[in-house]
């Protein structure tokens, strides 16, 4: 949960979309999935299981809101977990190898530690360094959930995982931003229909993949033997992986 917190820096920032769509074509563009679609992309995403729905998810209305809307936010909800385990999974991977940067990781000098227990290592982190990055996802999820002539919600008709781009001016940020967060360079731009496609599809199966593959790795070291096959490859864990602080900031005043 640690390293997830971590990288929503990035989970949040990747576009499930096609890169290629125009500011006013994507402002024309009308998405609204019913749960027939998602039957025809779960057999596209594995054709051995296909449509796995036992609680009838995708027939349900949440909030008041129809069945699209709903459909929309669980897509939404979906893809963005996966990208943030998919961060997850490989953080971990690299924390727990030693890898990391080489300069100071505070402006005091203080060195990035060098814990090789990933959620260890977040303990180790200072409280100021974590309001930082908490301070900035508040800031990117709230940018991904506005709703403007040029970028619909995911739970209006927008596409779900659509992270809406930077832009400058009286209805956006008060300074330019050279970059986007999906396809900065556009590299995509001559992308075939067929290549998005496939790489959407992948980008989902590849997030429902890692989503295991993280909550694998914390449940071995949190609860020893409930993975066999990472005994003795994961280092355990005495702490609590869900507390993003080691302190109960919440909880102090009341003797918790």
């Amino acid at each position: 949960m640690k390293l997830a917190i971590a990288s929503l820096l990035v989970g949040t920032a990747a576009a499930f979309t096609t890169p290629s769509l125009s500011t006013s074509a994507r402002s024309t563009t009308q998405v609204a999935e019913t749960k027939a679609d998602l039957e025809v992309i779960a057999k596209k995403l594995n054709p051995i299981v296909g449509f796995y729905d036992p609680m009838n998810l995708a027939e349900a209305t949440f909030w008041g809101t129809t069945n699209e809307a709903t459909i929309g936010f669980l897509r939404h909800a979906e893809i963005k977990h996966g990208r943030v385990a998919m961060f997850a999974f490989v953080g971990y991977i690299v924390h727990a190898n030693g890898i990391k940067f080489p300069w100071a990781m505070q402006m005091d000098g203080s060195p990035f530690p060098s814990e090789t227990n990933p959620p260890a290592l977040w303990d180790a982190v200072s409280d100021s360094a974590k309001w930082q990055i908490f301070s900035l996802i508040f800031f990117l999820e709230f940018w991904s959930e506005l709703s403007t002539p040029t970028h619909k919600h995911y739970m209006s008709g927008g596409r779900p995982g659509d992270f809406p781009d930077f832009v400058s001016g009286p209805d956006g940020l008060p300074h330019p931003v050279p970059f986007n967060f999906y396809d900065p360079f556009k590299f995509s731009s001559k992308m075939s229909e067929e290549t998005k496609e496939r790489r959407l599809l992948a980008e989902i199966n590849n997030g429902r993949a890692a989503m295991l593959g993280i909550f694998g790795f914390l449940s071995a070291q949190c609860a020893e033997g409930s993975v066999p096959a990472l005994t003795g490859i994961v280092q355990s864990y005495a702490g609590e992986p869900m507390a993003p602080f080691t302190t109960n900031y919440l909880g102090q005043p009341f003797g918790l």
